[in-house]
């Protein structure tokens, strides 16, 4: 026997063995796709409950309805695959085949896996949503409330400003700055201005306890939003509440931006040189009202010098970022598995497992289908056949001859009964004559 003869069967007994253990997957393959098939479609049902508004009959026989279409449509389709992506020979028609393969893989991703997810992690990735929105909501309170602080900040700029104006309106008093001393024009501006800065600081200093009311309660609020996110229970019913407290915290949000004084203290900056009530010069000599003018004009510069100050600060405040305009808006179960798809990787994995494990045994198959046709090539048939076939091929043949009868051409062989009948042929002529 040849090495060649020898390498061929080998070939041939490996394709046997792979044959043989084929027939007995088969056994087992209908059923094991139709199980995950139903998987499937019971976790897509839960996916669809989670999208209806109602629970009545109508929304369950909808939701069944759906679910038992893909859970056929899954069968089927990787049933065809099975049976004809392993039997193609030629490269077009297995292209052809993967191709339609990722299509109908993409089109179970779409209708299946992805309500799977919604089933497997949905009250999770809602859960995810709202501590998402905690953290907008958070980062907008302590923004707001940092631009509040920082406007209170600017009391202290007016009260510098205003001492300013004390210690001049004291030196006009005592004859420094005009040389007249007393109470007169110079010292009156000088007043009249300090008084209303004192009323600014004033003013600046009555909204810090709102400022911090606001705060603290804005924070209570978020103790509460944090609490419903990892609280037990249906995530429904925690979203609900969720939303009334995120409407309470926007309204405290607001509030806080409310009671920022930096446009306040801006404007009155610009009015402290602008808006000024000049009195009437009260010297008793021209040389004194010529003084009192000159100061009056000093102290106007003095005015426009400290107010573009102040209006620089309060600026600074105002041009501070400001929190971004953060709402709360609910989301379904399903909705929420694909913004926060990142978050959720295990649960998408094993929902697209679940629908697309049949590709995996689809190339199987279609891997051994190559190995057994690698095998029986350039081997005779005589070669492949087993010894059953053998003897089955026999028992057929028999059975062909046996209802067809012997073949046309044949020439009979003549029996004793055909010699001696009237017609018979002499065997011999000569013992015929006698």
């Amino acid at each position: 026997m040849t090495d060649d003869t020898t390498a061929q069967t080998q070939r041939m007994r490996d394709a046997r063995e792979i044959e043989g253990h084929l027939s007995w997957l088969d056994t087992i393959t209908g059923t094991s796709l139709g199980v995950l098939a139903t998987a499937s479609g019971i976790y897509t049902y839960l996916g669809v409950s989670s999208l209806l508004d109602n629970t009545g009959a109508l929304s369950f026989f909808a939701a069944a309805a759906y679910s038992i279409a893909v859970s056929v449509g899954i069968f089927v389709f990787w049933s065809y695959l099975m049976r004809l992506l392993p039997a193609m020979q030629t490269a077009a028609s297995r292209i052809g085949l993967v191709l339609c393969m990722l299509l109908g893989s993409g089109a179970i991703v779409a209708m299946s896996s992805w309500l799977n997810a919604a089933a497997l992690a949905g009250s999770a990735a809602v859960e995810q949503h709202l501590a998402r929105t905690v953290q907008d909501y958070q980062g907008a309170l302590e923004q707001s409330h940092s631009v509040a602080v920082a406007a209170q900040g600017l009391e202290r700029d007016v009260a510098r400003v205003r001492t300013t104006l004390d210690d001049l309106s004291q030196q006009e008093a005592e004859g420094n700055l005009s040389g007249l001393a007393g109470r007169g024009a110079v010292f009156r501006i000088l007043r009249q201005k300090s008084a209303e800065l004192a009323g600014l600081e004033t003013q600046i200093a009555s909204q810090s306890g709102l400022v911090a009311s606001a705060f603290s309660e804005g924070n209570a609020i978020l103790k509460r939003m944090r609490e419903l996110t990892v609280e037990t229970g249906p995530v429904e019913a925690r979203s609900v509440i969720f939303s009334e407290e995120a409407v309470r915290l926007a309204g405290i949000i607001t509030t806080l931006r409310q009671l920022s004084v930096a446009p306040l203290v801006e404007r009155a900056a610009a009015d402290l040189a602008a808006a000024v009530v000049l009195p009437e010069l009260d010297g008793r000599s021209a040389d004194a009202r010529n003084n009192q003018q000159a100061t009056i004009t000093s102290v106007m510069d003095v005015l426009g010098q400290r107010a573009q100050t102040l209006q620089q600060a309060a600026r600074e405040v105002m041009d501070l970022p400001a929190p971004e305009e953060t709402a709360y808006t609910p989301i379904s179960a399903a909705d929420a598995v694909i913004r926060y798809a990142g978050d959720f990787v295990p649960s998408w994995a094993g929902a697209i497992a679940i629908d697309l494990l049949p590709a995996v045994l689809v190339l199987i198959i279609a891997v051994a289908q190559g190995a057994i046709r690698t095998g029986r090539r350039n081997v005779p048939v005589e070669d492949r056949m087993t010894l059953s076939e053998l003897r089955a091929a026999v028992i057929a043949l028999r059975d062909v001859e046996t209802v067809a009868g012997p073949p046309p051409s044949a020439t009979p062989t003549p029996t004793d009964e055909d010699r001696k009948g009237p017609h018979a042929v002499p065997l011999d002529p000569e013992r015929s004559r006698s």
